[in-house]
């Protein structure tokens, strides 16, 4: 454990015996160092929870606002981790109890309004030392609040919805001690709940103010719950006895609102039922010893003066005390961080789950896809190879072609005198699409309404959300103009160029004998006409079957070496002929494979990036971010940041939730979405 955390701890456990507030200053800085690792932690948290908050909208968790830990976070410890010289002292309780009474006592003036009557504070007014403003950043300290300066005591009561904080310097306010009269706990106006709430978080001490009717009250009891939950330090006045009668009465009164909040008074005072003292602000006070049978000395029989009291609070101790409730209450499993990232991570994990299904189940995967025809390709590599021959090898070419074309000529006419014209085999690769097309969008329906119906909670509203109305008619009305619209011969040419050019610049060695082979082919196109006749070795053979391994291959290859006196090998080398004969047809062949593929990918991409964006939008990306929340910065932030608090304060550890499998959410694959 490290000096600063050994300090820390130490500070936290010290009864105070140290400076009064003439030297407070002068100990600040040294008081202040063991806040430091705090500090920062608790900034990085509270930054990385807004940031990570901004992230988790579609999981549909509650917000942090309105969160106890989280609004202790901001309202408490991150304005005033930052100093630790001060403490703020409010006044609280229930209805027409006399809160602003004791207020004006400690105050020394009738600062607040007051009556026999329930006056009603619903603004909080606070009371700070001279100077006070100019060292401290109020606004900070109260962020709930929109800060007024106070000049008149009704100003308190004027009802609105906007949460006021009235303040004003007062000379009789001890060094460093904010002094607050609040709304009441136990209101018919849920406004005053939020605002005392607020304050309550604020405050370093509590003066609770009790009466006989109202220590037992359901609302006042659960204010007070949870300010025992944040371990603050509570001052009992327990307002309005009737004296001596109530001597007996009121620790049965104390020991049942102590028993059902879990408060332990740091001391115990009782007020006489005395109006006129009140209103001239001359009410006594006599301190009472808690638990009765304690030990503890008081002067029972003297009045004593609330606001010399409070100056003598053990100033660091109690915020070191509170600061350290609120951090212990922020680290809390059943209701703190660690429970948040737990309700996090299970409604991460559900969208996961969901987003893998929607992704392995391959919502629009595609299968069957139909390949295109065999004699394009081969007619289109022959066109590319022919684009790039020159000179005589041109003209060779050129002539022969012209004379197939004349000699085939007869036999198609009759061809097609006995079969019909033959259909275009570009037209009929469209309308072999168009099917796989039509087949994958009734798949993708069919998944999509199946997961809307079964699926998780969260998912339904979105899916449904895609499924409504005219969305399949639409969709397949889209893709028939854009289907209809597809120039296939030039893709095929596209797909070609980029597998030839790939070929060339990855192997250029081969690229060159290949070619070379082609030019010189010129001068057998007789011999290689009846090799490519007899082989009849599919799309590949066809298109290269000078350099296939068999026999007739063999004696092409012999030709065309003989032609060129060497110059196969004078451009290739020999390892290449001896590699290019050896391979024969299985090289080529998966060379032809490879075009076969690329252009396949390419139209299964074409309508993979229609059903994302015409039929899913942005639902993958949105399924994405929000399965990897729980990996990204903001979440290793809060995580770190809370083990380092926990560390600080003397906290086991709390439990790390499970981050979810952090398998990639593929939103775009090569054959599916």
């Amino acid at each position: 454990m490290g000096r600063k955390n050994q300090a820390f701890r130490w500070f936290c456990e010290l009864p105070y015996n140290g400076p009064t507030n003439n030297d407070r200053g002068a100990t600040r800085h040294h008081m202040t160092q063991p806040f430091q690792r705090c500090a920062t932690a608790v900034d990085q948290l509270y930054n990385a929870l807004v940031a990570l908050e901004d992230r988790t909208e579609l999981l549909q968790i509650e917000p942090l606002a309105g969160r106890e830990w989280f609004e202790l976070l901001r309202q408490k410890l991150v304005p005033q981790l930052r100093d630790d010289a001060f403490l703020v002292v409010a006044v609280v309780g229930g209805t027409n109890i006399g809160k602003s009474v004791i207020f004006n006592h400690l105050a020394g003036c009738r600062a607040s309004a007051t009556s026999p009557l329930a006056t009603g504070t619903k603004h909080p007014v606070c009371l700070v030392p001279p100077g006070f403003e100019k060292t401290h950043d109020l606004a900070a300290i109260f962020e709930s609040f929109k800060l007024y300066s106070w000049n008149d005591s009704d100003q308190a009561l004027k009802t609105t919805d906007e949460h006021m904080l009235f303040w004003r310097e007062s000379e009789s306010t001890p060094p460093e001690l904010l002094v607050l009269d609040t709304p009441d706990v136990d209101s018919d106006a849920p406004m005053n709940w939020i605002r005392a709430d607020a304050i309550r978080r604020s405050a370093d001490v509590l003066l609770a103010v009790l009466t006989q009717q109202k220590y037992n009250d359901a609302a006042v009891k659960d204010f007070f719950r949870k300010a025992a939950e944040e371990d603050k330090a509570v001052i009992i006045v327990f307002n309005q006895c009737l004296l001596p009668e109530d001597e007996e009465y009121w620790p049965v009164w104390l020991n049942t609102f102590c028993s059902e909040t879990g408060i332990k008074p740091e001391a115990v005072y009782i007020a006489p039922n005395d109006r006129k003292a009140a209103e001239e602000n001359r009410l006594s006070f006599f301190e009472r010893r808690w638990p009765t049978d304690s030990d503890r000395k008081v002067d029972d029989k003297n009045a004593r003066s609330l606001t010399d009291d409070l100056a003598k609070l053990r100033f660091h101790e109690i915020k070191f005390r509170t600061l350290k409730g609120s951090l212990k209450h922020l680290l809390r499993e059943d209701r703190g961080v660690p429970l948040w990232l737990r309700e996090l991570n299970q409604k991460s994990e559900e969208f996961s789950a969901a987003s893998d299904r929607l992704s392995s189940e391959s919502v629009s995967k595609i299968r069957d896809w139909p390949p295109i025809g065999n004699d394009l390709i081969v007619a289109e590599v022959r066109r590319w190879w022919k684009s790039r021959q020159e000179g005589w090898a041109r003209r060779v070419n050129g002539f022969y072609d012209t004379v197939g074309g004349v000699v085939v000529a007869p036999f198609k006419f009759a061809r097609d005198k006995i079969s019909g014209e033959p259909e275009d085999p570009v037209e009929a690769y469209r309308e072999r699409e168009w099917s796989a097309i039509l087949r994958t969008v009734d798949e993708v329906y069919e998944k999509l309404e199946f997961m809307a119906e079964s699926g998780a909670e969260l998912l339904k509203p979105r899916l449904q959300k895609v499924l409504a109305g005219k969305s399949r008619a639409d969709l397949l009305e889209k893709l028939r103009t854009e289907h209809e619209a597809v120039d296939f011969q030039k893709e095929l040419e596209d797909t070609v160029d980029i597998e030839m050019r790939a070929f060339e610049a990855g192997s250029p060695d081969m690229y060159a004998f290949y070619r070379q082979i082609h030019n010189l082919s010129a001068a057998v196109r007789p011999a290689a006409s009846v090799v490519f006749f007899a082989l009849g070795a599919g799309p590949a053979g066809e298109a290269v079957a000078p350099l296939v391994a068999d026999a007739a291959g063999q004696a092409i290859a012999t030709v065309v070496a003989d032609f060129a006196g060497g110059t196969v090998a004078a451009v290739a080398g020999e390892t290449a002929v001896s590699e290019a004969a050896g391979k024969g047809s299985g090289f080529l062949q998966a060379k032809f494979q490879k075009l076969q593929t690329s252009f396949t990918s390419a139209r299964v991409n074409w309508l993979v990036e229609r059903l994302k964006n015409d039929l899913l939008g942005s639902l993958p990306e949105e399924f994405d971010l929000i399965a990897s929340i729980p990996r990204s910065e903001e979440y290793a932030v809060v995580q770190s940041a809370i083990r380092e608090l926990a560390d600080a304060v003397g906290e086991t550890a709390p439990t790390e939730a499970t981050t979810p499998n952090s398998a990639e959410q593929n939103a775009i694959g090569e054959t599916g979405v």
